[in-house]
């Protein structure tokens, strides 16, 4: 008889996730992220219905560094939403690459990483420009 504990949660017992969990969170999450911008996007770009005045005065928004930042976090949640969706379309085509979903999920987050570094560098140089100026 085994004398390790499981530990419990509230609702039961504690789940120790695996990379498919956090990667399947992961995708829902940065889809969601995806689908407010494309509303808050249909909305400012609706503006132009009110004038180019009222259209410039939301548009001046995007020079913000907080809404800099939130423009870098949906280039990344596009980015790992993208990768991952190939990567399930994969697994859907080739069912026998569910015997190698570790590697594909460090793959998916090896690709993610690279990819965001010079976008980071990019973008965020952009920000810090800004931080200086105002």
């Amino acid at each position: 008889m085994s004398t390790e504990i499981k530990r419990k949660g509230r609702f039961g017992p504690l789940y120790k996730g695996h990379e498919g969990q956090y990667s399947w969170l992961l995708h829902r999450v940065t889809g969601l992220a995806i689908i407010l911008f494309l509303f808050a996007h249909v909305v400012d770009t609706a503006v132009v219905g009110w004038g180019p005045d009222a259209y410039n005065r939301v548009a001046s928004v995007y020079h913000n560094p907080f809404i800099r930042m939130l423009e870098l976090g949906l280039v990344a949640a596009v980015l790992y939403h993208s990768f991952n969706g190939v990567k399930i379309m994969l697994i859907d085509f080739f069912p026998r690459l569910t015997r190698h979903i570790r590697f594909l999920d460090i793959a998916t987050a090896v690709l993610f990483v690279g990819s965001m570094i010079p976008i980071t560098w990019i973008m965020g140089s952009a920000i810090v420009e800004l931080l200086l100026e105002g």
